[in-house]
């Protein structure tokens, strides 16, 4: 996860089912990033259970012990979300301006988001340059506000103030986008795994062509080594890790974690394989005009769902305003 202002530094937090993690990073001059704080806590299993928060005290809890630990004097916190209260799309619209799509978003996304458009924060960015042809692809991303809540309450409730949500699987992509070169043409794949949930996001030079949350990681390793070996999930957990538990060392592990690593592999290469329906275009209204948004490297800037005060610049990367639906 990476977050930055050059006016406001913002403090990353990264609230998973397994642990809490912290990043706040500083820019120096020329435009690296040097690391300031960096911190992880784990979350017992029962805490967070299917990307749903059951125990807000003890995610308080545990950002609270973080924050103290870490001596974080920054008020400003950014997170980010998966699962299935988010939802993103790739729609191909009729070509129109910027003012257009700004007025007509919310009826196009209301054919293509599966919740109620007033239980939903929305956000958007074009991705077709001005002039490219008759339409205009557009990714769509709406989160369920509920969630955003859950989320941003935890971290309200230590003190901090939540200034900006964003969506995992674009928040890897702004990670790598931020240390590597974008290479034209190129395809790559980001894998993000992480105790429950796998974010991939697939992209051909700074666009993303396929993003899918898919409900497997290291938790299923977990489980498989307990499950054969006969061991409560801690002492699977650890062994997982490296360590011997009572009798069984590693070595052992490995083949276990072998045959679990074979099957999410199909699984993965199954869930990229799936081409997404587009639905029928022919119910869409005709517009005109179109312009994307591009930070200055060139590459298309991602949509964020956004909460609460944000700073004004984040380092030149221009950023994609909330629009709530309600």
């Amino acid at each position: 996860m990476v977050f930055f202002s050059k006016s406001k530094n913002v403090v990353g937090l990264d609230i998973g089912s397994s642990a809490v993690k912290l990043v706040e990073l500083k820019e120096k001059k020329g435009g690296a990033f040097s690391l300031v704080k960096l911190g992880l806590e784990r979350l017992s299993p029962e805490a967070i259970v299917d990307g749903s928060i059951m125990d807000s005290s003890m995610v308080v809890e545990t950002i609270s012990k973080l924050n103290s630990e870490k001596a974080i004097k920054n008020s400003n916190y950014a997170t980010s979300l998966s699962g299935h209260s988010v939802i993103i799309k790739k729609i191909t619209l009729p070509a129109m301006s910027p003012e257009e799509l700004s007025e007509s978003i919310q009826w196009e996304a209301e054919q293509y988001i599966p919740f109620d458009i007033n239980d939903v924060n929305l956000d958007y960015v074009p991705l077709t340059q001005p002039g490219s042809g008759d339409n205009i692809d557009v990714i769509l991303v709406a989160v369920k506000k509920e969630k955003i809540n859950d989320y941003t309450s935890v971290i309200s409730q230590t003190g901090k103030v939540p200034v900006l949500v964003d969506v995992d699987a674009f928040a890897v992509q702004n990670a790598y986008e931020t240390n590597y070169d974008v290479e034209d043409g190129k395809v790559l794949a980001l894998v993000n795994i992480g105790a429950s949930v796998t974010n991939v996001n697939v992209l051909s030079g700074g666009s993303s062509l396929f993003w899918r949350d898919i409900t497997f990681g290291g938790n299923q390793y977990t489980d498989a080594i307990q499950r054969e070996l006969s061991l409560s999930f801690d002492q699977a957990e650890e062994l997982k890790r490296g360590h011997s538990v009572a009798d069984y060392t590693i070595q052992q592990v490995i083949p276990i974690l072998r045959r679990r690593a074979s099957q999410d592999a199909r699984l993965l290469h199954r869930d990229v394989g799936r081409r997404p329906r587009r639905r029928d275009r022919s119910r869409r209204r005709r517009l005109r005009g179109a312009q994307p948004r591009r930070h200055p490297a060139g590459q298309v800037r991602h949509p964020r769902v956004d909460h609460g005060p944000v700073p004004e610049d984040h380092g030149g990367r221009e950023r994609v305003q909330s629009r709530g639906a309600g």
